[in-house]
């Protein structure tokens, strides 16, 4: 027999990670990763910010300018409207993958495309998010900014000879780094990659995401600026009340945040049942986005200086009714309708103008309670705790807020995953019939070894045996359809089956042969009581074999694993999940 068969398992030291030294290939390709996504992000900023002065002002200059300053009159319901029918023939003639605000494309294409973008999407993304802000879209750049940043780590992976998971890992990088160059949210960013986007922690993915989150922040002071990037002097109140109140709050914004996320989608039920081309969808929804402007022009555009202001606590009333209210029907309708834009500065502006209201009758600043909106309402949103928490405390620097911070983001987050089935992020996939799980937690497969699993000292049949004898042994109702075949001293010659016994006749195999002659030139897989038993799964897979020998080092039979045990894992997984007690007795 061969005993160097291509699915027995070597011996190998087992550790508490997988990683290996192509950790440190990705890490160095995170730095190219990284930059680009610096470059991205500042890119989509000068985009922007050349558009709004298009269309609002009528001068070429990517200068910083406010849609608020322009002198436009009237044309303020009709500008967006411009802007949306020129990204809806983009998004028709183009691509229509950059329709939506970016996320939960870069997740579909993380779990369901192998994490390949294209250029095609990396070039029009940012030119159409561009497009759709500039002319007074109610959206941040931080959607598109992901999706173009993953696009660039995707398209450099794919010029080598990488795994899916690797091409993920640098995905990723280059979706946090551009995270990172906008905000100056290092730490967020990296948290955001774990919560919403990686789908795993592993040492493989996470050392090259902060690689790439470095860079970029390293980037951040030469191509936008150093610094938080909406410093504010708000002042914290003091006492243990601050945490309940915030977590009052967050209780409040998690309501919020469930409601917009279930809006959105029936809005956009509403945008599918119109009898024309979803190319004209953006087009409609922007005429509300101009009535809205009319309203109040705060409502359009990124929002940036309004999340400043709000942060700030120099709003009037009014005009932080004008962002709760208007603001959030113009994005639910603009979003809706399928056109290029983010969601996290639209998020922040409604936490934030939830916050600062609130704040009018709490003690300390409104800018205060607004920054701890800003951190349940994303938290609610997106699903992702740790990344709201820190990055509303990141993106002000006010770390000392971070008790309340996640507070807030916390009960938000219970609020939000108790009510609604999905987050803003997720439902549009699991409309296109995707199940999206966003939790992580052990394999028991991989948890559990071999020998815990197993069957010990299995019945087997020696290798002396005869193919007549072994064929009456199936023929008479042997208990199961296979057996590991023995030497004298109990090590594995092969397994023999009862389809075996069936081939053995058909072919005319001489009946007085002993087995261990007929398996002689058999390879059989096997495993040793060490082995994880996810290992044994993928042998089971490849091989189809549903029975695996467990061996011992002198290869001698001391169990067998079968599929039926491995299931017992997952039984044992989920009674530990729903079995409950009381004063269970110690081991």
């Amino acid at each position: 027999m061969n005993l160097h068969a291509p699915h027995r398992l070597r011996h190998r030291p087992l550790g508490d990670h997988s990683a290996d030294w192509r950790m440190l290939l990705l890490a160095a390709m995170a730095i190219v990763v990284g930059s680009g996504g610096a470059l991205g992000a500042w890119t989509i900023l000068k985009l922007i910010a050349l558009a709004t002065n298009l269309f609002w002002f009528g001068r070429l200059s990517a200068g910083p300018a406010l849609i608020t300053d322009s002198p436009v009159g009237y044309a303020v319901a009709v500008i967006p409207v411009i802007g949306s029918l020129i990204v809806g023939v983009m998004a028709r003639y183009g691509s229509d993958k950059i329709r939506g605000h970016g996320i939960p494309e870069a997740i579909e294409t993380i779990l369901f495309g192998e994490s390949r973008l294209s250029l095609k999407v990396a070039l029009l993304k940012p030119l159409s998010a561009a497009v759709s802000i500039g002319s007074g879209g109610p959206f941040g750049a931080e959607g598109p900014i992901i999706m173009t940043g993953g696009a660039i780590g995707s398209l450099f992976a794919q010029c080598f000879q990488l795994s899916a998971a690797e091409r993920k890992t640098l995905l990723v990088a280059g979706a946090a780094a551009g995270m990172t160059a906008i905000f100056g949210t290092p730490l967020a960013a990296i948290l955001l990659a774990i919560e919403v986007l990686l789908f795993e922690w592993k040492p493989r993915s996470f050392v090259p995401v902060v690689v790439a989150v470095l860079v970029s922040f390293a980037w951040r002071p030469l191509l936008i600026g150093a610094g938080p990037m909406f410093a504010t002097a708000s002042g914290q109140p003091a006492g243990l009340w601050v945490i309940a109140a915030a977590g009052a709050l967050g209780l409040v914004v998690g309501l919020e945040a469930a409601l917009l996320s279930g809006t959105l989608y029936r809005v956009e039920d509403l945008f599918h049942r119109l009898p024309v081309h979803w190319m004209w969808w953006p087009a409609i929804g922007a005429i509300f986005v101009g009535i809205g402007g009319l309203v109040d022009r705060h409502v359009l555009g990124s929002g940036y200086a309004s999340i400043q202001a709000l942060l700030d606590g120099s709003l009037v009333t009014r005009v932080v009714l004008a962002l709760l209210f208007v603001k959030a029907i113009v994005w639910l309708i603009a979003l809706g309708s399928g056109t290029s834009g983010g969601i996290l500065a639209p998020l922040l502006i409604l936490g934030g103008a939830t916050g600062c209201l609130v704040g009018h009758v709490l003690p300390g600043d409104a800018g205060f309670w607004a920054m701890i909106g800003m951190a349940g309402i994303m938290s609610g949103a997106m699903r992702a705790p740790m990344t709201g928490a820190l990055f509303s405390a990141e993106l002000t620097g006010h770390l000392d807020g971070l008790p309340a911070t996640i507070a807030a983001a916390a009960i938000a987050y219970a609020v939000s995953v108790l009510i609604a089935r999905r987050s803003i992020l997720t439902e549009k996939i699991a409309r296109r019939g995707r199940h999206i799980l966003q939790e992580y937690t052990v394999d028991p497969l991989e948890f559990l070894q071999a020998g815990q699993l197993m069957t010990p000292h299995p019945d087997a049949l020696p290798g002396s045996m005869t193919v007549a004898a072994a064929s009456d042994h199936f023929a008479e109702g042997a208990k199961h359809r296979s057996y590991p075949v023995v030497d004298a001293e109990g090590r594995l010659l092969g397994m023999a089956s009862r389809t075996d016994a069936l081939r053995w006749q058909v072919e005319g195999v001489d009946s007085r042969t002993s087995l261990a002659e007929t398996l002689s030139d058999v390879s059989q897989p096997s495993a040793y009581p060490e082995t994880p038993c996810g290992e044994i799964a993928d042998i089971i897979i490849e091989t189809g074999v549903g029975r695996i020998p467990i061996v011992d080092t002198a290869h001698r039979v001391v169990g067998i694993l079968s599929r039926q045990d491995l299931l017992k894992a997952r039984s044992a997984h989920r009674h530990a999940e729903t079995a409950r007690s009381r004063f269970t007795k110690a081991t």
